[in-house]
């Protein structure tokens, strides 16, 4: 491959932050040199949200919008707060057209509700209640599906085309024939135009390269990260950030697939001085050998048959009854014989 990605940096920052960022005129000369796109968290409508989109609108540097809620209402959009994702939609749709704002795209970013995070990193046992309860309703499953479709029919409506941020597992659960992980955790899996599948190695080490290289295949585009940022769940002890290093090896397998690649974040990248060293990247450079792909594998066929088997309850009771009678019919079998040699 001799063409470069396409690159695509996640900005998540509040206001303030953000408009001092993007007064950086060396930051957008490099994401323009990159002929980069950015994914901007709207994490409010606010004038100087407005300020900075308009400032990139102004020097052609594509804009996504990445739509969040306040984390009062889960922060990212999930399967119970659908009526304020719509919401917010609309309201973001107000918001750019007062101020004039253009858009390469929407983003959705479907994870578990951020509080409901807090409360698992809290060891807090409700977590297990409402995951217990979004298992059995699915009628709330399908509710939320169908509200979501919506969404994405309605923005598509408006002229833009939808991406959509999801954990890599999400492909596990296809590959069930499932929607159990889903329900559990409170995600929804809806078409969409590009699904970037958030392959943070940093999350995930040691075997976080292992993870990439093995999901990259099933994704539209990849999640690389975490070079620095991002919101932050009390009771999580962060991992640390992304070296040059790293950075480099994840960029590199990430290119191979010939995948635009998104990157996890932009202020990280500003921040450790990788953005500028973009520009004169090799990515032709060398890969160390990608250890523990065997490993992942594994834990990814477990994972498919727990949530196949969960799925079909009643399919796997009758297999377990089956495998039961066939065991009894086997050792009546061995003890007739046995009666029959001792009579002889």
């Amino acid at each position: 491959m001799e063409t470069k990605p396409v690159l695509t940096f996640f900005c998540e920052l509040p206001a303030a932050e953000v408009a001092s960022l993007f007064q950086d005129r060396f930051v957008l000369d490099d994401l323009k040199t990159l002929n980069a796109c950015v994914a901007l968290g709207i994490l409010d409508l606010s004038d100087e949200r407005a300020e900075v989109v308009r400032k990139m609108n102004l020097l052609k540097v594509p804009a996504v919008a990445w739509l969040l809620l306040p984390k009062e209402e889960g922060y990212w959009f999930n399967l119970e707060n659908y009526p304020q994702a719509i919401a917010r939609y609309e309201d973001f749709k107000a918001w750019s057209l007062q101020h004039h704002l253009s858009w390469a795209g929407i983003g959705l970013d479907i994870e578990p509700d951020f509080n409901q995070m807090e409360a698992f990193y809290a060891h807090k046992p409700s977590v297990l209640v409402e995951a217990a309860r979004r298992l059995a309703d699915h009628q709330a499953f399908d509710q939320a599906v169908l509200a979501y479709t919506g969404l994405v029919n309605q923005i598509h409506a408006d002229g833009y085309n939808v991406e959509a941020y999801h954990i890599p597992q999400i492909t596990d659960d296809r590959r069930a024939g499932a929607n159990v992980l889903q329900r559990v955790a409170g995600l929804v899996d809806v078409p969409v135009d590009r699904e970037v599948l958030m392959l943070y190695s940093s999350f995930s080490r040691p075997r976080g390269q292992a993870l990439l290289a093995e999901y990259a295949k099933e994704a539209d585009a990849v999640g690389i990260g975490n070079t620095g940022g991002g919101v932050q769940i009390d009771g999580w002890d962060e991992a640390p950030y992304l070296s040059w290093e790293e950075f480099s090896t994840d960029l590199r397998l990430a290119w191979k697939t010939g995948k635009p690649i998104h990157v996890f974040s932009l202020e990280g990248c500003v921040r450790q001085g990788f953005l500028g060293r973009l520009i004169t990247f090799d990515w032709n450079g060398p890969v160390d050998t990608v250890r523990q792909k065997g490993a992942v594998r594994a834990q990814r066929a477990g994972l498919q048959a727990l949530l196949w088997t969960v799925q079909r309850p009643l399919v796997a009771a009758g297999g377990a009854l089956a495998l039961l009678a066939g065991l009894l019919l086997r050792h009546h079998q061995v003890r007739r014989r046995k009666r029959q040699y001792g009579q002889k």
